[in-house]
């Protein structure tokens, strides 16, 4: 009869066969993918047009992801839910790496660096940093415990109904924000690469999505999160190497960045005192002058623009002028607003928008300026530099803590073999994660030079094409205005938005269509890839901690797995709805999402793990306090959710705070509400207590109920399932 020994020989053998054979396919397949882009390269000097450059890539690497999805099919709930907790630790780090280098990630890192500057690397440091509690604090024991979603992990050691509904209640609001701008970023990438309406690209991108993620669950996901990190890892490099090669001639673009700083440095400081400069933002400042002018008299303005334009589009039409003016003007005149509500928030929204370009560098500030203020000037300089590096603190405190504790992050540590593959995982996303973000700062500082150096100073009639071509996908993201009427570019007559920083980079460098083409398909990569992760996690915390564990413990496998691919469809096609609505840049989406989760998860699963005196109760009552002071917070000061909501009282910042940090309060709250509530609660039970020391200690090699024990002990008690994989 064999023994344990054979048996885990077997195991271990078939595990390395697993391996190589993974090895060998996406080998293969990234050496197929390289030729494609060449076989693209020689069509387009052939003369192949740009559109079906880049519906070629759209409709190739869908079908590619379809393809995984379809081949991947399931209805097994082990593979459904954790791929069958077989995926060895390099792919998984590969996965993560993919789930992780979401559209924001991939888009608007360097586009935030680009607007910001120094203070933009509180997203590299936050993000990276979470990863380093993720390996320290959270990912080795969750998977020793075993189970399937985070709130099932809430539920088996809280116990009751309310951890877990709670849980449930938070992954939706965090993941659904965090979907939201992923599938705003598809819709995007795909009218670009294809110049349809961005409503319509949503749609498109969306098919693929859900092929993947509703056919084969997590196992699909996974495979097709592999194969869309190598997509991204080639589109992200390959225009940042080309312009550093530019630039500079050296294709290590992280060698060159100090260097290039310094001349956009010095770039900076001409801008400021250039007297075009100096003549376009006087005007702008004028215009924001006349705004506030109108704004004291709203009646009276409306009349007198409506006067204006009428007049226009008359003498337009009397004078037989070109049908695009007549169109022009007509649009002009309708545009204006009906009612003196809305003229007055039109106006805010312009005098707001002029008074930055009145400002030096078009609003940014100096690229290598620590914090803003002075720390030896003023009392005002004083105070704006503290506030500044409160923020900074804040921001970095509020994404490392919401990285450790995003339910679609934690649930891929659910996938692996075993707790030691767990660590062995976070290491590998990070390096993976890092071949990306080391870049980011490198790329911001080199696409910033080449628009100050290159584009600034150029006459309008000489502008390249994709300057007007951008101007048609959204002007908002790209426009130019000749405002001093000189034919000539200023910085200031620039707007530039930061989620296009990256998918400018190829056009920026000269390379040709289908490069930028590959850049649209990484992003379009990093996008789906992170929006199958959140999908899955939404449609698994409804599906299995909400229909199984709570509703219908009865349920069978098959009618569990139902169930949640019936629920990923509703969310995905709600989040595409409410993403069609373009309700916020993706910047605030993402970082929303993280202040969410910090704020609800991350107390309740740390002092789950570290402090078996934690209640359920307690769990509860923290979670709702965390989250509900974060969506105070963010209700009565971010602008955009105060005009949802309807606040009308004056935007009150706690120690300056921005409202992109609102997790800064919420975790420390709900870590206290925890604590506080659990010491006048009932303790948990025996069996909760020996569960926690089960996950914390790695010589406790089983768990049952009422009881721990070591490997020297108990032998052949037939173990919790939370040591499955062990």
């Amino acid at each position: 009869m064999p023994n344990a020994s054979d048996f885990s020989g077997q195991v271990l053998l078939s595990s390395r066969q697993f391996k190589g054979q993974l090895h060998r396919i996406y080998r293969w397949y990234t050496l197929g993918f390289l030729l494609f882009v060449a076989v693209l390269a020689v069509l387009e000097h052939w003369g192949m047009p740009r559109t079906w450059i880049g519906m070629t890539f759209l409709l190739s690497t869908i079908a590619l992801y379809a393809g995984i999805g379809i081949m991947s099919r399931t209805t097994d709930a082990n593979e459904y839910y954790v791929a069958g907790r077989r995926v060895p630790a390099i792919y998984n780090g590969m996965a993560i790496g993919a789930d992780w280098m979401s559209a924001a990630s991939f888009l608007g890192l360097a586009g935030t660096l680009y607007l910001t500057g120094y203070s933009g690397l509180a997203f590299i440091m936050g993000w990276t940093g979470g990863y380093c509690l993720v390996a320290l604090v959270l990912a080795p024991y969750l998977r020793k415990f075993g189970q399937f979603t985070i709130p099932d992990f809430l539920g088996e050691r809280y116990g009751g109904h309310w951890p877990r509904f709670i849980g449930v209640a938070a992954t939706i609001l965090c993941s659904f924000t965090y979907l939201v701008a992923q599938i705003y970023g598809v819709g995007l990438i795909t009218s670009y690469l294809t110049g349809i309406a961005f409503e319509l690209g949503i749609f498109l991108g969306l098919g693929g999505l859900l092929v993947c993620s509703f056919l084969g669950g997590m196992r699909a996901v996974t495979w097709t999160q592999v194969a869309q990190y190598i997509i991204l890892l080639v589109a992200y490099l390959v225009p940042v190497v080309w312009l550093s090669v530019k630039q500079t001639g050296v294709p290590v673009p992280h060698a060159v960045y100090g260097y290039q700083l310094e001349k956009v440095t010095a770039k900076e400081k001409e801008l400021v005192n250039d007297a075009r400069e100096l003549e376009v933002r006087a005007i702008f400042r004028q215009r924001a002058e006349v705004l506030a002018e109108k704004m004291k008299h709203p009646e009276l303005s409306m009349a007198a623009d409506k006067l204006v334009a009428t007049k226009k589009l008359e003498a337009l039409k009397s004078n037989n002028a070109p049908v695009a003016e007549v169109s022009a003007a007509g649009k002009a005149l309708a545009a204006l607003p009906k009612d003196e509500a809305g003229a007055l928030h039109q106006w805010e929204l312009a005098k707001a928008a002029d008074e930055i370009k009145s400002q030096p560098l078009n609003g940014m500030p100096a690229h290598a300026a620590q914090f803003t203020g002075n720390p030896d000037g003023t009392p005002q300089e004083k105070e704006a530099y503290d506030t500044s590096r409160r923020n900074f603190l804040a921001l970095v405190f509020c994404l490392m803590v919401g990285t450790s504790a995003l339910p679609h992050i934690l649930m891929r540590y659910y996938t692996v073999p075993s707790v030691r593959e767990a660590r062995r995982s976070v290491t590998w996303s990070l390096f993976f994660i890092f071949l990306l973000y080391c870049t980011a700062p490198a790329l911001a500082v080199l696409v910033k030079y080449e628009v100050f150096t290159v584009l600034v100073g150029t006459s309008f009639d000489q502008l390249p094409a994709w300057v007007h071509a951008w101007n048609k996908v959204d002007p908002a993201l790209l426009s130019v205005l000749d405002v001093n009427k000189d034919n000539i570019l200023q910085l200031n007559e620039i707007t530039i938005g930061g989620d296009i920083v990256v998918l400018l980079t190829p056009e920026l460098a000269g390379l040709p269509y289908v490069i930028s083409a590959l850049v649209a398909a990484g992003g379009l990569a990093a996008a789906l890839s992170t929006a199958d992760g959140l999908l899955l996690a939404i449609a698994n915390a409804l599906g299995h901690d909400l229909y199984y564990k709570m509703i219908d413990p009865n349920a069978s496998t098959l009618s569990r797995v139902t169930v949640s691919k019936i629920l990923l469809l509703i969310v995905a096609l709600l989040a595409a709805y409410v993403a069609a609505q373009k309700p916020a840049d993706i910047l605030f989406l993402v970082s929303a999402a993280f202040s969410f989760a910090a704020a609800s998860f991350f107390p309740a699963l740390s002092m789950g793990i570290f402090w078996k005196r934690a209640t359920g109760k307690a769990a509860a009552l923290g979670m709702m306090a965390g989250l509900g002071v974060t969506t105070y917070y963010m209700v009565t000061t971010q602008p955009w959710l105060r005009d949802i909501f309807g606040a009308t009282t004056p935007i009150q910042l706690w120690w300056g705070i921005e409202p992109i940090s609102a997790g800064f309060f919420g975790v420390p709250v709900g870590c206290a509400v925890i604590f506080l509530v659990s010491l006048v609660t009932r303790a948990p039970s025996h069996e909760i207590e020996s569960l926690v020391d089960y996950i914390r200690y790695p010589d406790l090699k089983t768990y049952d109920r009422g009881f721990a024990a070591t490997d020297s002990q108990h032998k052949g008690q037939v173990p919790h399932q939370a040591a499955d994989g062990l």
